[in-house]
């Protein structure tokens, strides 16, 4: 049973009007014509309406914030279905004037009884002769959900012509791969075309990684899940090839938050094409990972005394700050001095790669080192 079958019979038994929304394609203008029409039945009926907001989530802050008044005067019966964690995804405000209930997964023995109880009682199945001879991968990309379950299964069936069909793990697999309404963001399949999808950014391939971007957006992934492995992306693979593709991904982030949904999908397809098709590097990815082996190897190195903070007398008296030379006192701000401790001064920890901007960072430093960054 799903959560709108769930609300539906609760507003049954209330005998209840029953409003239902998705948070995908509604919008402020959808919550106020329902609140309206609650505002005027309310004489006729004896009970609140329910409203049935389904991916509650998916509002923003100012969506939410529509609801309150309806919901604290009583006018409609508030049920928010999220597949979320409600603590970070409701207003708080909104959140102290609900009740939450968790409806949890089932387990992997009833999730197997109901395979067999399809399989022996549907009067479509048992028609056929099917055999499971495997069941791992449909348990696994149910993810606990007994109408997945029977749609995998009905999935797998349906691309069989004869009247025997053996159920086994690589058949699910590939029926599920062929469909993408199967789309799961719980199970196995939302890592695996997030990966694609990630992988087509760092590949350079705008079209490959717009389409997982699409199977993403069908299947009702969290766009906000999406925009934080952009902003990875962006610092990870793009780096300092174009660091303005970090900016963009932090702007992506924000404007979701602002705007919701579905017009965020265009801000999620912006930047994903703009982190594609920008020139890519992991110099810096690379060199904290080099640093932080080199700190794993060596411990905690003493901060050379001039490089010291010396906020008392006792401590100046210790020589801390000593000889430190201020890099915007002398000519073009820069004055050659040591900022490593002496056992890591022969360290390269980035090394700039082949991109235009890049080669003017380095450049740059040849300039101010001279030979310490030859190397680099």
């Amino acid at each position: 049973m799903g959560k709108t079958t769930l609300a539906q019979i609760i507003a049954d038994r209330l005998e209840a009007p029953f409003y239902m929304l998705s948070a995908v394609n509604s919008g402020v203008k959808d919550v106020r014509e329902v609140i309206e029409k609650a505002k005027s039945n309310r004489f006729f009926n004896a009970v609140s309406p329910v409203l049935f907001i389904d991916e509650i989530h998916r509002f923003s802050k100012s969506q939410q914030d529509s609801l309150l008044n309806a919901v604290e005067k009583g006018v409609v019966t508030l049920f928010g279905a999220t597949t979320e964690n409600p603590s970070f995804e409701v207003i708080r405000p909104l959140l102290s004037r609900c009740q939450v209930y968790v409806l949890k997964s089932l387990g992997k023995d009833d999730l197997l009884a109901l395979l067999h109880k399809a399989v022996e009682e549907d009067i479509v199945l048992k028609e056929k002769d099917i055999r499971l001879t495997e069941t791992d991968a449909v348990l696994r990309y149910s993810g606990g959900d007994a109408r997945k379950l029977l749609n995998i299964l009905d999935l797998v069936v349906s691309a069989e012509e004869g009247d025997t069909v053996e159920i086994t793990d690589a058949k699910v697999v590939e029926r599920l791969q062929e469909n993408p309404a199967a789309y799961d963001k719980g199970g196995e399949m939302h890592y695996d075309i997030i990966s694609a999808f990630i992988k087509s950014v760092r590949g350079s391939d705008p079209d490959a990684a717009v389409y997982w971007l699409a199977r993403m957006v069908a299947g009702g992934e969290d766009p906000e899940f999406i925009a934080r492995r952009l902003l990875i992306s962006a610092a990870e693979d793009i780096g300092l090839a174009n660091p303005n593709a970090l900016l963009l991904a932090n702007a992506c982030f924000d404007a979701l938050r602002k705007i919701g949904w579905p017009e965020g999908r265009i801000i999620l397809a912006e930047t994903t094409v703009y982190l594609a098709t920008s020139p890519k590097s992991n110099s810096a990815y690379l060199s904290i990972d080099e640093a932080l082996a080199f700190v794993e190897q060596t411990g905690n190195l003493p901060v050379p005394l001039h490089l010291r903070n010396a906020p008392t007398k006792l401590m100046a008296e210790l020589d801390y700050g000593k000889e430190y030379k201020y890099a915007h006192d002398y000519e073009n701000h820069f004055i050659k001095q040591d900022y490593l401790p002496p056992e890591a001064r022969h360290e390269h920890f980035w090394k700039a790669q082949p991109n235009p901007a890049e080669s003017k960072l380095l450049e740059h430093m040849k300039r101010l080192w001279g030979d310490k960054h030859s190397e680099s």
